[in-house]
């Protein structure tokens, strides 16, 4: 039986920059109940076929999100507890999960654990809370003591997750967010450095929590089998398809985005794929040619993974991050602004949700390549009871192109359009537009 995140298709929610709320978090501040204006975007997910949402950071913090204040708290820039309560629920009413954003590699600098050494130095119970403590050092901020924090960002200094009581305190944390909200799942920060033994431990306390709960880990370069296992996550962020799929399109070299999927299968069927998220730039801004904006939804909906869509990318949004600020990734936006950009491109994803939805194929379903050029390239998904064709064309012209089938199928269904495709002597001979593919599935009889 497929687990409710082998059929996901996720939309990706950045909250406190689509909200636009304030780029610092003033402590004395009331909350303001942003959490309405999220959920309003929830029939828009619906009807577009998104089944989960991965949505973060959500932490109180004092700035852009990962530098968490209070663990146990809402952001206030977006509402109270009560409110992220009301706003699961009505997810879950819509068939929605919900996977939030779990900052535990580092905390910010006004996390009570660090304020309580700042106060009382070496006496601090907290000392070993955080890594690399010493008295004889000092940092940007004059603390007058040194500590390790992450990439050099001294507004984030480094939790030791190796110390029990750190573990455990952030397992009673993961433990308030699941009985308080119900979440269905956590997106490790940092996964990539996160401690090994912790990541374990916290696969099995979640297991009890929830035996469904899922633990995604942000990983960027490495064997990804690291961290994706049966002892630790259940997935983790596919950096490599993901740059496969903008540079293969743009390069007009299908070759490159075959190879990257050979060398994960089948490790690839549960991994988090994306064309982009609030640290990459948009998919709309680095793909060449606009025209391969539909073909680049069309694969990542049918290749192997769990696929995520950011939230504008079904409007096309653009966005460029500079050396000094990620706000162009992140902007403000209310779903009634963005459904007034909607062109093709939302109704063309939401019919690819809905395919992959619908079809047990793309649901941790084998893969099997069928034909390979530079500009066209088809392959096959297996599922239990259904297997899918997925064909396309990179090239400006239209090619056609003549498939094996690799099963004794009679006929397909072109599943983007509804019409028919015969199948003659085992093979399918089909003519596809300039940048554009199809989504075959084959029928017995």
């Amino acid at each position: 039986m497929n687990t409710w995140y082998e059929k996901a298709v996720f939309y990706h929610m950045y909250p406190l920059g689509m909200t636009g709320a304030p780029r610092t978090n003033d402590a004395g501040a009331p909350a303001i109940h942003r959490f309405k204006e999220l959920g309003d975007w929830i029939l828009h997910l619906t009807e577009m076929g998104f089944n989960a949402i991965y949505i973060g950071p959500l932490f109180e913090s004092s700035s852009h999100g990962y530098d968490t204040r209070n663990y146990r708290l809402t952001d206030r820039r977006l509402g109270d507890n009560e409110d992220f309560k009301q706003f699961t629920a009505l997810c879950h009413e819509n068939g929605i999960r919900v996977v939030v954003d779990g900052v535990f590699n580092h905390t910010g600098r006004e996390f009570f654990a660090f304020q309580d050494i700042q106060k009382n130095r070496e006496n601090s119970p907290y000392c070993s809370w955080y890594k690399g403590v010493n008295f004889w050092g000092n940092t940007p901020f004059n603390d007058g003591f040194g500590y390790e924090a992450w990439q050099g960002h001294f507004e984030l200094p480094c939790l030791n997750l190796q110390n029990p009581e750190v573990r455990r305190y952030l397992f009673d944390v993961i433990q308030f967010w699941t009985s308080e909200f119900d979440i269905d799942g956590i997106r490790l920060d940092c996964a990539n450095v996160l401690d090994f033994q912790f990541m374990q431990e916290m696969r099995a306390a979640t297991r009890q929590m929830k035996p469904d709960f899922w633990l995604m880990g942000e990983v960027i370069h490495g064997d990804y089998a690291r961290w994706a296992n049966q002892e630790m996550l259940h997935s983790v962020t596919n950096y490599e398809l993901h740059k496969s799929l903008y540079s293969g399109l743009n390069d007009h070299n299908f070759f490159e985005i075959a190879h990257n999927v050979r060398r994960l299968d089948p490790l690839g069927r549960i991994l988090y794929t994306f064309l982009d998220n609030h640290d990459e730039n948009r998919i709309a801004s680095k793909l060449a040619k606009k025209s391969h904006l539909p073909l680049a939804y069309l694969l990542l909906f049918t290749l192997p993974g769990i696929p995520s869509v950011y939230y504008g990318g079904e409007w096309a949004m653009e966005g460029v991050r500079t050396r000094e600020s990620d706000a162009a990734l992140r902007p403000a936006v209310t779903v009634q602004e963005g459904q007034k950009l909607a062109g093709s491109l939302a109704a063309f994803i939401g019919k690819l949700a809905k395919i992959h939805s619908s079809c047990d194929a793309f649901w941790n379903g084998r893969y099997q390549e069928l034909l390979l050029t530079n500009r066209q390239y088809a392959f096959a998904r297996h599922g239990k009871t259904s297997t899918a064709i997925i064909a396309a064309n990179n090239d400006d012209a239209e090619a056609t192109v003549s498939i094996p089938v690799p099963t004794a199928a009679a006929s397909a269904i072109n599943r983007l359009d509804n019409t028919a495709v015969s199948i003659e002597n085992g093979k399918l001979t089909i003519t596809l537009p300039a940048n554009t593919g199809v989504v075959l599935e084959l029928r017995e009889e």
